[in-house]
């Protein structure tokens, strides 16, 4: 009898550790199933080489408006620039002796204040009096060189953009603000002012005061 029962347990341990060699190479549902899944994605998405073609176009198209955009920019900018930079160079040539000629200002007021004040002397003719206007007039011809020179006032009417008024005179022979006398030539240099004319100007007398003047 224990001889049967050994025979019978080495059957049963054979029949559990036999598997079959089709188990052994067949593949676990779980990755057919993940290979069937990317077959169907693949069919509902499937490749169009013309809409991919499509879209690459549109974003060359776009990416070419925003370069030629930037570069219309730069170029307005850079032209703005141009003309900028121009503009300032020409004021610098035009105004760059503006400083000297106003500090010689007061030199040709000098000089012409001391031709006035011989003009009704006996030595108007004196070669002294020659060689003051000579110089004169030789400094004159430098500042309109570079663009500077004296404006008239006398007659003129009142403008406070070019006359700086010091006195007024009653009169009756012009009308208010009339410059009656120029105590100092001003001067432009180019279409600036480089300096304001001192100037008297008329006021009109009272009524009062003319008619005591007709009554006398």
């Amino acid at each position: 009898m224990p001889a049967k029962k050994k025979i019978k347990i080495h059957q049963e341990n054979e029949s559990e550790n036999k598997k079959p060699k089709d188990a052994e190479k067949s593949i676990p549902d779980s990755k057919i199933i993940q290979k069937n899944d990317l077959k169907i994605e693949n069919k509902d998405r499937p490749d169009d080489p013309l809409k991919e073609m499509e879209e690459k176009l549109e974003s060359l198209e776009k990416e070419a408006k925003e370069s030629h955009d930037r570069f219309l920019r730069a170029s307005a900018e850079l032209e703005n620039y141009k003309k900028r930079t121009q503009r300032e160079m020409n004021d610098f040539r035009k105004f760059a002796n503006e400083s000297f000629i106003k500090a010689m200002l007061p030199i040709v007021d000098d000089l012409d204040r001391a031709i006035e004040s011989t003009c009704d002397s006996e030595h108007a003719n004196s070669s002294v009096v020659e060689g003051v206007s000579m110089t004169l007039k030789e400094i004159l011809k430098v500042f309109e060189k570079f663009g500077a020179k004296s404006f008239d006032s006398l007659g003129k009417s009142f403008d406070p953009n070019f006359h700086q008024a010091v006195q007024q005179q009653e009169t009756d022979e012009h009308p208010d603000n009339t410059v009656l006398m120029e105590l100092q030539k001003g001067y432009m240099i180019h279409d600036r002012l480089l300096r304001a004319a001192m100037v008297v100007v008329s006021k009109t007398k009272p009524i009062s005061e003319e008619k005591d003047l007709k009554a006398e």
